[in-house]
């Protein structure tokens, strides 16, 4: 069976690593992995395939920026060509980006069946880039495999049921296997002491576009280094942003980092007091590391644990209340699965 993988974003590359380990496995298995070239920065694209022991792909479509159509049509024009090339058997995309929509909209168009790892996730404002990819992808997929039961639920609510699975998620399979690997050198570097800082991400358009919400949840961040140290990784578009509105002032006491790879950044989570993002990957990761996390999002793509609260939804200029209600919370275990899923995954594609 000739599978190829398209990844192209940081949550792609490490969910592929737990599947590319798992498909080694299988000497039926002949894995292609592509590379659309998305993110193009060394630290959030390169590095995760050295750290992560990742085949390295094949091919790098080179696509860099620009905006949604211009990104998605360059890639499904130059994925398509390879795809006449190499004639494979199955098509896997990954998560909710730009690269997961061409490369299913390519397969479909050539009557290749699809694969989408991480299916069934459903979050507002419908309107969001990352919702349109995940549910048009959900729409041409051939095989879903979800990471938790809500999941499931979401597709069964659409009327989505053939070929579905609840396999678990990848990611947890990955954070349980390179535990061991987990990188303390910024811990060490920056001299922080355990839980004693918040770790914060942010890169969505609706938080870092609109100067008046970014500004507010700026401010936010700013009020809380009174009572410990903010690091933050930065997203480029982000820094972007920053520059552009002028809103330097606000970020003068943060630790600002440029971006990490994800052993780095989990060795910054396992350590830290608390989580403030808008990623729908860190929300899991912090469950998995038994953090709290503030999300600055109308919605979570993972209701689950807002449910359990061990996520909790914030407004801009709420952060801090939020925070100083913080109360412990009971730990639910196994939500997205037993460390499995890469496993159950390959074992499907091989039966199908």
């Amino acid at each position: 069976m000739k599978i190829v993988s398209l990844i192209g974003a940081r949550p792609q590359f490490v969910k592929e690593a737990v599947l590319n380990r798992e498909f080694k496995k299988h000497s039926q298995i002949e894995e292609i992995i592509i590379n659309s070239g998305q993110h193009y920065d060394y630290n959030m694209a390169d590095s995760f395939f050295e750290k992560l022991g990742i085949t390295a792909p094949e091919y790098n479509l080179e696509v860099g920026s620009g905006t949604h159509a211009a990104m998605t049509a360059k890639i499904m024009v130059e994925f398509e060509k390879l795809m006449f090339k190499i004639k494979p058997d199955q098509i896997l995309v990954y998560g909710d980006t730009n690269t997961t929509l061409a490369g299913a909209l390519v397969a479909a168009k050539l009557k290749i069946p699809v694969s989408h790892v991480e299916a069934g996730i459903r979050m507002l404002p419908k309107n969001m880039p990352e919702e349109i990819n995940r549910v048009l992808t959900d729409r041409i997929a051939e095989y879903l495999f979800c990471p938790s039961k809500r999941a499931v639920e979401n597709l069964k609510k659409e009327g989505i049921t053939e070929g579905v699975y609840f396999t678990g998620d990848v990611m947890y399979d990955l954070f349980l296997y390179m535990q061991g690997h987990f990188d303390f050198g910024l811990f060490n570097e920056l001299n922080l002491k355990g839980n004693d800082y918040t770790l914060v991400t942010l890169h969505r358009d609706y938080n870092v576009d609109e100067p008046e919400r970014f500004e507010k949840i700026l401010k936010d961040l700013a009020l809380l280094t009174s009572s410990n140290r903010v690091v933050f990784p930065m997203h480029p578009r982000t820094k972007k942003r920053i520059e552009e509105f002028g809103f330097e002032k606000y970020t003068e006491k943060f630790d600002i980092l440029e971006p990490i790879d994800y052993l780095s950044l989990m060795g910054l989570m396992s350590n830290c007091k608390n989580v403030v993002t808008d990623s729908g990957g860190l929300q899991k990761e912090s469950y998995f590391s038994h953090k709290i996390a503030y999300l600055f999002m109308p919605d979570p793509a993972w209701h689950e644990l807002v449910d359990f609260g061990m996520n909790v939804l914030s407004e801009p200029g709420e952060l801090m209340e939020h925070i100083e209600k913080e109360k412990k919370f009971k730990y639910v275990e196994n939500i997205y699965g037993d460390g499995d899923a890469g496993e159950k995954i390959a074992g499907i594609l091989l039966k199908k």
